[in-house]
């Protein structure tokens, strides 16, 4: 598969990079060093982020970034995102004459003319490291940096149990001159006063359920507007409750246009995309998250009987 998408892509006349919707670090960096590695070869592409969180603004050359295009681009190739519905700039995915689809979650849905999708994989980073190897680009200092951000967030930090192959290429970042721990840094670490304000109100908020096995905590819409918050702020918030001995699931809930965006996160057993699921979301085992109109009272109900199945 991966040889017939370099073929579908040296053919194009233009390609657009898109990513899914509030992108996080794994969909930052599959897109900037996608962009990096096909401009190597002479591919005429865009990548088209709407928007994205402050702190990925150390990355070099991500101004190539574009917020939008009314350009017609014949493929679309779309990273980091397991359906349809969670793409961002979805109207030029729907023009493209072809569509590719690249992820690593294991509710991936298979939605593009061709997908090549590492179920279960620590991040997007980690399996286009390994594409663009079979494709013969060679990783820069610039790309390296753009799939080491994707590897450092999608994992928290090397925090998950699947990263066997993380540290090897990390390791060879390192000796490529990519300053991981700056990175690092700046990424997980770093908060914006916003963003401690939010952590704040979040932790005042956080209630436990099912033998405080289960933390739930929320941001309201007015909180953001009150705290004068940016894309980003809210990176962070569901940690609180996942690091709390005992907690098995973590959720948080943050209010935005009108509905809830969720996230899960599990620390053992219990697999969250299945819960993501029946709200149409995905994810990972341990990682997923989903958006919902329904009422935060309703909302919390129902998924703490989910939880509560699967303790």
């Amino acid at each position: 598969m991966s040889d017939k998408i370099l073929e579908v892509i040296k053919s194009a006349k233009r390609v657009a990079i898109l990513v899914h919707e509030s992108p996080d670090g794994d969909a930052i960096g599959s897109a900037l060093a996608t962009l990096l590695a096909l401009r190597k070869i002479n591919i005429d592409a865009d990548a088209i982020v709407s928007e994205y969180p402050f702190m990925f603004k150390i990355l070099d050359k991500i101004e190539l970034f574009k917020t939008n295009s009314n350009l017609e681009y014949d493929v679309a190739l779309v990273l980091d995102c397991s359906s349809v519905n969670r793409i961002s700039n979805i109207d030029i995915f729907n023009k493209a004459n072809i569509t590719i689809n690249i992820d690593h979650h294991d509710t991936n849905t298979s939605f593009a003319t061709y997908n090549l999708v590492d179920r279960g994989g620590p991040a997007c980073c980690l399996t286009l490291s390994r594409l663009f190897k079979s494709w013969n680009i060679e990783i820069d200092k610039s790309i390296g940096s753009a799939l080491t951000t994707g590897i450092i967030t999608d994992t928290v930090g090397f925090r998950y149990n699947n990263i066997s192959d993380t540290y090897d290429f990390v390791s060879s970042m390192i000796k490529l001159g990519v300053d991981v721990t700056k990175l690092y840094y700046k990424i997980l670490t770093v908060n914006t006063m916003p963003q401690f304000e939010l952590k704040k109100i979040a932790q005042s908020r956080l209630a436990f359920y099912c033998d405080n096995k289960v933390a739930f905590t929320y941001i309201l819409e007015e909180d953001d507007l009150k705290l004068g918050t940016k894309t980003g702020d809210h990176e962070g918030i569901i940690e609180i409750g996942k690091d709390i001995e005992g907690v098995e699931v973590s959720i948080f809930a943050r209010f935005q246009d009108g509905k809830y965006r969720v996230s899960l996160r599990s620390n053992n057993d219990v697999d969250v995309s299945s819960i993501a699921a029946i709200f149409d979301g995905g994810g990972h085992k341990q990682a997923s998250g989903f958006v919902t109109d329904l009422s935060l009272e309703t909302l919390r109900d129902k998924l703490i009987l989910e939880v509560s199945k699967r303790l």
